[in-house]
Parts: C-alpha cells; structure tokens; sequence
C-alpha cells in the first residue's frame, strides 16, 4: 500500500475539466437559447475525458492507475448508494402509476384554506418531495396544478413557482430517499435517521419561517376546487415515510414501499401486474444518469485521492475558513458550506456538487471533530440552497418553462432556500456544530 498522498494542485485538473466542460457547454447553449442548455450534455459524458485525464496524470503503472479507477468504482459506498437510487426511482413511479401523487395531491388541496393558498402549496409540496425523494418529480407533479391556482386566484406566477420550488427542496433537503440524503449520508459515514434529526434542527426553523412570510401575501379567497382522487392511494407515502424514521433498513423500507404502492393500485384502480414489472424497469431507467455518474465519480475521485488531489483542496479550504473562528469546528462547518456552495454554482446539481465534496467534506469534519450526521447535514443542506436558487438549475428552467417565466423570477421567489441558508450560516455561528464526541455520548447512553 502506498503511503499517504502529498497535497497536489495538478490533480484538481481532471475535476477542473469536468466543471468546465459540463458548465461552459451549458453556458454556450443558453446563450444560443437553447432551453435546458446546462443538461444537455450528460455528465456520465463530461466526465470521461476529466478520468482520461486523471489516468494520464498518474505517475502509477498503466494496470495500477486502471485499478485504482476500477477500485474507486466498486465501493462499498458507491455501490450501496446506486442500488437505492434504483429502489427509489421504482417506488416514486410505481406509486405515480398508481395514483399515489394524485392522492397527495388532492388530500391536501382539500383541507387549505383560501387565504393560505401560498403556505399550503409549499407544505403540500414539502410533504410530496419528502415522500418521493425527489425535487423534480414533485415539480411534474404539481406544477400544473399550482399553475392553475395562481391563474384562479391571481397570483403572481413567478410567486407561485418559487413557493412550489421551496418546498419541493425542503423534501429534496430532508426525504430518506432523496438522491442528495442518500449521498450525503454515504459519503460522510452516518445513518439516514441521524441526518435527517440533525437536518430538523435547521430546516424546521427555516421552514416556519417561510410559512409566516408566505403568509403576508394577500392571495385573496378564491375558493378552491380538489381534483377527485382516491384517498387511499397516498397511504404507501405515509407508510414509507414512519417506517425510515423508526430506522428500518432503506432497502426494506423501498422494497414495501413498492409492493403496498403496487397492490393498493391493484385494488383500487385495476393496476396491471404487467404495468407493475414495466413500471419497476422505468423507475430503474429513471436513475439511469445518477446511477452511472456516481460510479465514474467514484473512480475518478479515487484516482484524485491517490495523486494528491483531494488532500491539496481540504489544506486550501481549511487554511482559508480557519481565519473565521478560532474553533476548529465552525472552521469545518464554513469550509464544508463554501465547498458545497462553490462546487454547485459549477455543476448546478446538488447530488453531483455532494459526490464531488464529499470525501473533503469528510476529512474536514474529521479534523474539526464534526460529528459525520452534523457534516452530512451541512453537505445537503448547502447543496440544496444553491440549487434551488440557481435560474441555471433544473427545477428553476423547469418551472421557468412550465409558467412561461424567466427561469431568474423563479429564483428570486425560492425564500425558503435563502432563509435556510441564512438560518444555517447563523445556526455555526451561535452554536456551532454538533461535535463527535456528542454522538458518541448519545449512543451510550441509548
């Protein structure tokens, strides 16, 4: 085994080339009006000259450094990660087929007042997205429907989208089968449960106090007609929803989660067990993009690692966070927030932005004595206030779309990302992050 790398500014490049080649294509393309220009080159595509690159660097024999990528692909973590993206993309459209997401829907336009119209769309947007795991697939699903209300109740358009972009990234920030917690907890070593109590502490306050500005909006009383939609089919949401927080197994959990999706759809609106199997493979073709980009993110940053890369970028941070306090552990928190934040003003994807920051974030929590469920918050919760306040990022363009505005009104009315944000920044200020040794006398005394 060789010892450990010395910190190396050159094997950043390979990652540098990626950044650039997915960001400046995206920039090339919107400026020719291309719609969705910062997806239309894949990043499994991008990131295969940055591990040409990475090979072509390494100072190993030719079969070691193709190990060292091979090694880096196959990880526990990895590994583990891209088989509950697979469960996860099943369930959310298994229970979509079904009628689930219409249920939601429809349970919740039921009981909100006219006067709470904004607050109401963000909580039933919360509780989607924390139910399927997935900011985008909360969008689809709501977005004509919000669309519909604003029009109705004259609401500005460019208002609605950033509320119903608000909550959809409360659920991405929190919901246990989200892409960004399955990453975040992978990468930094914690359990989801763990994560998602210590992500309260922030999002709960920030999400309270979205709900008291929403408020203030005079939206009128229109009143407000649910679509038809039986009730009983937002039932597996809730059952997936109580068994991950009493701590079950993800994998059992997606796996229920499927069946009871599958056979309440049976029962109450004749749900074909063949529609059941094809439904299964398109949830899996869903993830198709994630699923191979955390593999090759994997190998490539291992093959960083090996040469120095990733030691050379943790120094940097930490050198330069260290100057905002004299504790060890805010300069951890800050130098993982910068790193999260920076990274995904780059990749505009707050799942790519945790794969790439995630072992820095780790050695850097490790240094700064930062407990793993602490820094796995800070890695989602800064990827998720990025994302969902770039006019460059999907859920932005989507809605920008969708609505027919400007992808930027959309972000300038995304206020639950930016008092997350706020409330996170002051959160390490006044009482710092939760410290190893804490964890660690929590478990004992359990």
């Amino acid at each position: 085994m060789s010892s450990t790398p010395q910190p190396s500014a050159l094997a950043l490049l390979p990652l540098a080339l990626f950044l650039a080649l997915f960001l400046g294509t995206g920039i090339v393309l919107h400026s020719q009006g291309v719609e969705m220009a910062f997806y239309q080159l894949a990043s499994p595509v991008a990131i295969l000259p940055a591990i040409i690159l990475a090979v072509i660097l390494s100072k190993e024999e030719l079969n070691r450094r193709i190990q060292t990528f091979v090694e880096g692909v196959g990880h526990n973590n990895i590994i583990t990660m891209c088989l509950i993206y697979l469960m996860a993309g099943a369930f959310s459209t298994v229970a979509a087929a079904t009628g689930g997401v219409d249920a939601m829907v429809s349970l919740g336009l039921a009981v909100i007042p006219p006067s709470f119209i904004l607050p109401g769309i963000f909580l039933i947007a919360a509780v989607v997205s924390t139910a399927m795991g997935t900011s985008m697939g909360t969008l689809a699903a709501l977005a004509p429907v919000a669309l519909g209300l604003s029009q109705v109740a004259g609401i500005n358009p460019a208002l609605m989208a950033g509320v119903l972009v608000s909550g959809a990234m409360f659920g991405d920030n929190l919901s246990f089968i989200s892409d960004t917690t399955i990453a975040s907890t992978r990468t930094q070593g914690c359990a989801m449960k763990d994560k998602f109590r210590t992500n309260l502490r922030i999002a709960v306050p920030a999400a309270i106090g979205t709900i008291i500005l929403l408020s203030l909006f005079d939206t009128g009383s229109a009143p407000i007609d649910a679509p038809e939609a039986n009730y009983w089919l937002a039932l597996p949401y809730f059952f997936i929803i109580a068994l991950a927080v009493t701590g079950l197994n993800v994998f059992v959990v997606l796996t229920l989660g499927i069946i009871l999706a599958a056979l309440f759809g049976m029962v109450a609106v004749d749900y074909a067990l063949v529609s059941f199997t094809q439904d299964i493979y398109i949830g899996f073709t869903s993830m198709q993009e994630i699923f191979l980009l955390s593999l090759l993110i994997g190998g490539l940053s291992a093959l960083i690692r090996q040469q120095g890369g990733l030691a050379f970028l943790a120094k940097t941070v930490e050198r330069a966070t260290g100057s905002l306090s004299r504790r060890k552990d805010r300069s951890a928190a800050f130098g993982i927030a910068g790193l999260t934040a920076l990274t995904n003003l780059a990749v505009a994807n707050n799942t790519v932005t945790i794969l790439i920051s995630g072992e820095v974030s780790k050695r850097l929590a490790k240094e700064g004595n930062v407990a793993p469920r602490q820094s796995a918050s800070y890695l989602d919760i800064f990827a998720c206030v990025v994302q969902g306040v770039l006019p460059y990022g999907a859920q932005a363009l989507l809605m920008g779309a969708t609505f027919g505005i400007s992808p930027l009104a959309v972000s300038l009315n995304t206020f639950y990302c930016f008092i997350l944000g706020i409330v996170a920044v002051v959160a390490i200020f006044l009482f710092g992050p939760i410290k190893a040794q804490e964890t660690q006398a929590e478990t004992a005394t359990l």
